[in-house]
């Protein structure tokens, strides 16, 4: 019993390193007790690709790159393999591709698997997959500066060109004139309103005032006449004139309900027309008139013997 204490050390230490290992690759999402099956790709460039990488199928976790080797004798330098689930087979036509791995720039590896219909062929493992290489923010963000910087620099350099002629020009000092000139009519704009506030707005505030005043005297003698007595006057006439016109012992009722006298005076008009129709027809023998009336006489009376 002399080494126990040493024993027991030594198993704690094997029994730290085990879960040391097993919770590493735990916390990598991988599980080291189920069959795994593996795959190849090459890729002519990694762009920061290391062992341990996630590898995602259609999003999900589904195993991990084991092992990077490189040969850069050859132009696709890079062979990955790549260890995923045994529960899961490729068909055909599977894809290995090369992902941005979140907003930090790391990779990792995509199996792009393809939809079939019917009973698929499924690739055996231990194989080589056909390899793409995906671009990521950060390089599609490059290629997109990099293709319209040019453009942008020579618009910078027209725009700088243009503000330099500007200023080489008499166009500043012109502007700078007529700014002066603007100043200075504001300038007398401002007194212009300053005079009209202190000088001539009392006075229109007096005029209001008196005109004010009058128009309270106005309504005050209104409201002191006696309109009710007007209104009760002309209702009252207007009464009277009423009952005239409806009694038939007044002229008025007389004229209006009495048809005999209407009969009379139309009869009477009648009759004075005829008259005057008559005169203007036969004015002889209404009127008897002449300058040489006595030689009218004569003759008449030498006729009649």
């Amino acid at each position: 019993m002399k080494h126990a204490r040493e024993i027991k050390v030594a198993l704690l230490a094997i029994v730290c390193g085990f879960l040391l290992y097993f919770g590493m690759y735990f916390l990598r999402g991988v599980n080291l007790f189920s069959p795994t099956r593996s795959y190849t790709g090459v890729f002519e460039r990694v762009n920061g690709l290391t062992e341990q990488a996630p590898v995602y199928a259609r999003g999900y976790n589904v195993g991990q790159v084991s092992r990077i080797d490189y040969d850069f004798t050859r132009s696709e330098a890079f062979r990955v393999t790549v260890t995923i689930d045994k529960r899961i087979s490729l068909p055909d036509g599977s894809e290995m591709a090369l992902v941005a791995d979140g907003l930090m720039g790391g990779k990792a590896i995509e199996l792009v698997i393809p939809v079939t219909e019917g009973q698929p062929s499924f690739t055996p493992a231990s194989d080589t997959l056909p390899t793409r290489i995906e671009p990521g923010l950060v390089e599609s963000l490059q290629a997109g500066l990099i293709a319209h910087l040019d453009s942008v620099l020579l618009r910078v350099d027209s725009v700088v060109a243009s503000v330099e002629q500007q200023l080489e020009g008499d166009h500043i000092s012109s502007t700078l004139t007529h700014l002066d000139r603007i100043t200075e009519d504001l300038t007398v704009s401002a007194t212009d309103i300053r005079q009209l506030t202190h000088q001539r707005l009392p006075r229109i505030a007096d005029s209001a005032a008196v005109a004010i005043d009058n128009a309270n005297a106005v309504l005050a003698s209104v409201r002191q006449a006696d309109i009710a007595g007007i209104v009760q006057k002309a209702d009252t006439a207007i009464g009277q004139l009423q009952q005239a016109l409806n009694s038939r012992e007044s002229t008025i009722g007389l004229l209006l309900h009495d048809p005999s006298i209407y009969n009379h005076l139309d009869s009477a008009v009648v009759s004075v027309d005829q008259l005057v129709t008559d005169l203007k027809e036969n004015p002889k023998r209404y009127v008897h008139f002449s300058l040489f009336g006595g030689k009218d006489k004569k003759e008449k009376t030498g006729k009649k013997q």
